[in-house]
Formats: structure tokens, sequence, C-alpha cells
């Protein structure tokens, strides 16, 4: 059923401030984790654990996350396409608020474990269900690209906005819980939006729930066998696995870079403590900057034209980051590389779902390819920091970014075959209408 204007722009909104939120708990741990599992690891001021032990459990915390929701993601992928978006949605945002909670409350290590762990399931929640809502609620290509743009770039946002927000109330109130009880008040408020603005009557919903049990007590009859044929006909289309490649190729740059580039800007240039806290603010910039006026721009002159041009950008600043003498020099090539991202992701997520709209399926399934997006993203941030540690430990820091650079700027000669295949999806567009 086609929504009306003030539906979409409540979809919209819902969906932007549920990542905004995800994004906004993803990053205020950051400053907050190790200072607090030093403190509760000390004992009259001594550490029990060697500094290394410490890191080792930080890095290990802070990476469960992505390793959940990359399992995550696919069953979320499969059970949208029986049930749809909303009922995902609003239990993921249910799950995020109980999460904060747990962040709040959270005494040892453990329980920060376990938290961080559950993140990574009402991310996959609310990621592939909010990308699926905005597939489904805008089928006009022009628009669509918009919203999606608009929606990408609530993460980069929430991340400018969690990294300061947990440093500073940290410091100020000297309590760990301040900045997680704030994300769970407005988690709720997001929540009450969620019920007043989405389909979620009663009735909807028994349906949804009576199908799905429906179908796992009695299997699937002949018609959803053709419907499962047709979603992996669609997900192994070359041209879907080509996007959701330069997904993982171009995020995988600033994923290497993230636990590198303190460590070798201490060992290098020295900066001053607070400089050292603002490094990755041009690349958060950058990335709000290309998700949000970009979209629109790569429907009018090409989403893989757009996309070859970001790649190439994203693999020419990975290689001048290692060249910067000084935090200001760094600041150009990292502005570039977050603008590169930001550009292949809203290139890439609208162009996806259209390939989806002239899928063999009798109805567009979002659920899978937004899946398979989002697992690019994780698989990314999950073996990113390991392939940072090995690399600048065997070759060095400057030669791991320009092995990276080298892979985006190679990455880019598979890229005119998307705008081949967007051409030919146009024409049977035209021949469909």
């Amino acid at each position: 059923m086609e929504l009306s204007s003030s539906e979409k722009f409540s979809l919209v909104a819902v969906v932007y401030l549920a990542f905004l939120l995800d994004n906004v708990l993803l990053t205020v741990v950051v400053p907050i984790i190790p200072d607090f599992l030093y403190s509760i690891d000390s004992v009259g001021g001594h550490v029990l654990l060697p500094s290394d032990a410490e890191n080792s459990k930080v890095a290990l915390l802070l990476s469960s996350k992505a390793l959940v929701q990359l399992f995550a993601n696919p069953a979320l992928g499969f059970l949208i396409t029986r049930i749809g978006y909303q009922l995902p949605l609003l239990l993921g945002t249910i799950m995020l608020f109980l999460v904060s909670l747990v962040f709040a409350v959270a005494d040892d290590y453990f329980w920060l474990f376990t938290a961080r762990s559950l993140h990574g399931l009402a991310s996959a929640s609310i990621a592939v269900a909010g990308m699926c809502g905005i597939a489904e609620s805008f089928s006009e290509e022009k628009e669509r690209s918009k919203m999606m743009g608009l929606v990408l770039g609530s993460m980069a946002l929430g991340v400018l906005l969690g990294y300061p927000l947990g440093a500073v109330l940290y410091d100020l109130l000297s309590r760990k819980s301040a900045p997680f009880l704030l994300v769970a008040f407005l988690s709720v408020v997001c929540i009450i939006c969620q019920c007043r603005r989405l389909d979620l009557s009663v009735d909807s919903l028994k349906l949804a729930c009576s199908e799905l049990c429906l179908q796992i007590r009695t299997g699937y009859d002949d018609d959803e066998d053709e419907n499962e044929s047709g979603i992996m006909q669609m997900l192994s289309q070359k041209c879907i696995l080509l996007s959701a490649g330069s997904i993982l190729i171009s995020t995988s740059a600033m994923a290497v870079l993230e636990p590198c580039l303190p460590l070798w800007l201490m060992e290098t240039i020295k900066p001053k403590k607070w400089q050292l806290g603002t490094v990755f603010i041009p690349d958060s910039l950058g990335y709000l900057i290309g998700t949000n006026f970009f979209g629109s721009l790569a429907y009018k002159f090409g989403y893989g034209f757009l996309a070859l041009a970001a790649m190439f950008l994203v693999g020419v600043c990975a290689f001048l980051v290692s060249f910067a003498k000084t935090v200001l020099e760094l600041t150009i090539p990292h502005f570039g590389l977050g603008l590169g991202i930001g550009v292949v992701d809203a290139t890439m997520v609208p162009l996806m779902a259209q390939f989806v709209d002239l899928s063999t399926s009798s109805k567009a399934q979002y659920g899978p390819v937004y899946a398979l997006q989002q697992g690019a993203v994780c698989l990314a941030y999950f073996f990113g920091p390991i392939v940072g540690s090995l690399g600048v430990n065997s070759v060095g820091f400057p030669v791991l970014m320009g092995l990276i650079g080298t892979a985006n700027l190679c990455y880019c000669v598979f890229l005119p075959q998307l705008g081949m295949s967007e051409s030919t999806a146009k024409y049977q567009r035209q021949v469909l209408n």
C-alpha cells in the first residue's frame, strides 16, 4: 500500500533517529571503557593485569559488536522478507534501550562485554529494517536516493556526537552511567514515535507472527521455495555482489586506519592529547557531506561513475595519510577518505535496491540484500583492526596504507560494469513501464 507524504516523512524521521542513537551508542563507549576498565582492574592504584592484557580486553570488547552483527544480519534479512520491517525496527530500538541500561549499570567486564555484544543484534535489526523500510516506501529512484543518503548521514552525525558526548559527560559528572542514561531516554522517545507512526497495530502484528509460526511448524510451500530460489538468484547477481564489494573495500580503509592512526601519530608527529581526540572529525564530516549531498547527484550523473570517482579518491587519500607531517596536514586526506566512503555508500545502497526491483522475485525482497550490505560493513570493521595490527607490525604503517589504497584503486576496474548494469536496469524499467 502506497504511503502518503506525511507517512513517508514520519518513517524517515523515526529511521533517522534510530540510526542516530545507534551510532551515538556505538561511539560514546570509546572514551569511557578503557579508563573504566583500568579503574576496576586496579587495587590501591596498581593494575592487576599488564597493560598489553588491558589493550586486548578493550579490543575484544569493542570488536564483539561487529562480530555479533555480522552473524545476525542474514537472519534479520530473511526474517524481514516474511514479517516486514516494522516489527524488527521496533524490537531493535527496544533492545537499544535495554543495552543502554546495561551499559549504565554494568560494573564489571562481563556485563560490559554482554552489552556490547547485544548492541550488535540491536544494530542489525535497526540497520537492515530501516533500509528496507526506506527502499519499500520510496519507489521513485531520485527520491529514494535522496532519502537513503539522508538516513546514512545520521550515522556520521551519531559518530560526531558520540565521541565528545561520552568524553564530556564522563569527565564532568565522573559517572559512567550519564551518557548511557541519556541514550536510553532518547531511545524511549524513539520507541514512542515508532509506535505512533509505524503500522504496528495489534492485528497486523498478530498476523505477521502467526504467519511466521505457521511457516516454522509446517515448512515452506512451493511458493516459498520459489521465492527462496528467487532470493538466492538475486544475491548471486554479479552487480549486487560488486556493489557489496565496493562497500567492503572502501570501508576497510577507515576500519584499518582507526586503530592504527593514533599510535602512528604518537610515534611520529607526537600531537597533543586534544589533537589526538580530534583527528577523526574530518572523516566524519566528509562522510556526512558525502551521504547527504551525493545521493541526488548519483541519480543525475550515474551511480557507477560516481562510485568509481569516490573509490579513486579513497585510494589516493589512503596513500596521502602517511605523508602528513602535522595533524593539520592530515586533515585533507582524512576528509577525503570520509567523503569517498560516504559517496560510495550513497551510490551503492540505492543502486542495490534498483537491482532488487528488477529481480526475478514476484515481490521485491530488500531484506537479504541489505543484510548483505550491512554484512560488508561489519566484515570490514571486524577484520580491519586485526589486519591493521598485523600489517603495522609486519610492513609498517605507510606500506599498510599504501596497500589499502592500491586495493581501492584496483577495484575501480570493476565499477564500469556497474555502470553498464545500471544502464541495462534503466532500459528494462522503461520497457516495463
